[in-house]
């Protein structure tokens, strides 16, 4: 690339990156927003269904129809309200990453082909079969008899990701086997609180339960468009198979924690306010050793919520 197209390229990018700035001074004024979260649910649910809601989360009570009927009616209107068309249960299979797959509101009104309106009831929102004869599994069946369900986990919240309500699930088999990495994660949790709540009642009779907390870090590279373009190893591959040999030691310390560029720190800003949006709380932001890398820390959080966060930080990012 010549160098004046390269100089003509940063400019571009520098007067954009002035332009990226949050709607508010305050995080807290839209932290959350495309959550429905407890404030949302105090909105948007009854006393009574909020507090039964809660119980579920907290104490692990049994979801019934007509409690997960009356969820779903305020979901919907919560999320529509602010957009969204479909909803989807968004899920970890075993395929390092999520997967999605998106229905609309609608449906008909009385006789097919006639009225069309929306609804969400509460039987599409605890579970679904979304079918798993593509999925890794472990090889507990055969591909023609493949069967996977979905069931909502009411502890990690419904959000909304472009036009579309995501309701965290596990994902599991026909017979209870699990089918992805949120099911073994819930009840490895399970059983750290009983060992820890044991634990902490030898000191503690008041002691119900123990929260396990976790704060993931994220590391990247930023690698400018124009560059990128002209290297096929990244394209085909997403990482560097040719070019100079790296740095196997602490060369590199003058980037570390130094000035943020212009355009990275506009970059930064950007996904954190998306994840401020999403009730991500991401905090920490600064250079990393290597040229171009950066890295970006949250405040620790439930675990659960901290691992959904993470996956969804990538998405955003």
């Amino acid at each position: 690339m010549s160098s004046l197209r390269f100089n003509a390229v940063e400019e571009a990018f520098k007067k954009k990156a002035l332009e990226v700035t949050a709607p508010s001074q305050f995080t807290s004024d839209y932290y959350g927003k495309f959550v429905f979260n407890s404030a949302a649910m105090v909105k948007y649910l009854s006393k009574d269904t909020y507090k039964a809601l809660k119980n579920v989360v907290n104490k692990g009570v049994t979801l019934d129809i007509a409690l997960a009927n009356q969820i779903a009616s305020g979901m919907k209107l919560w999320a529509t309200e602010l957009g969204a068309t479909h909803y989807t249960h968004w899920f970890q299979p075993l395929t390092d990453g999520t997967a999605e797959k998106h229905d609309s509101f609608i449906d008909y009104a009385g006789a097919p082909g006639e009225t069309i309106i929306e609804d969400f009831s509460g039987k599409l929102l605890a579970q679904q079969e979304p079918d798993a004869s593509s999925f890794p599994n472990g090889g507990i069946r055969n591909t023609f008899e493949a069967r996977g369900y979905t069931a909502w986990d009411p502890t990690s919240p419904a959000f909304i990701w472009g036009e579309t309500l995501c309701i965290p699930t596990i994902f599991i088999s026909y017979t209870g086997e699990s089918l992805d990495f949120k099911t073994p994660l819930l009840k490895s949790l399970h059983a750290i609180d009983k060992a820890a709540t044991d634990v902490c009642q030898y000191f503690d009779k008041n002691v119900t339960k123990v929260i396990a907390t976790l704060g993931w870090e994220q590391e990247y590279f930023l690698v400018d468009s124009a560059l990128y373009n002209i290297r096929f190893d990244l394209q085909q591959t997403g990482r560097t198979l040719f070019g100079h040999a790296p740095a196997k030691g602490q060369q590199l310390e003058d980037h570390y924690w130094g000035s943020i560029p212009e355009r990275v720190a506009a970059y930064m800003r950007d996904f954190e306010y998306e994840s401020h949006l999403l009730g991500i709380p991401v905090r920490t932001r600064h250079n990393e050793v290597a040229p171009a890398q950066f890295e970006c820390a949250p405040v620790f959080e439930e675990t659960n919520l901290a691992v959904d966060h993470n996956l969804l930080l990538m998405d955003v990012m």
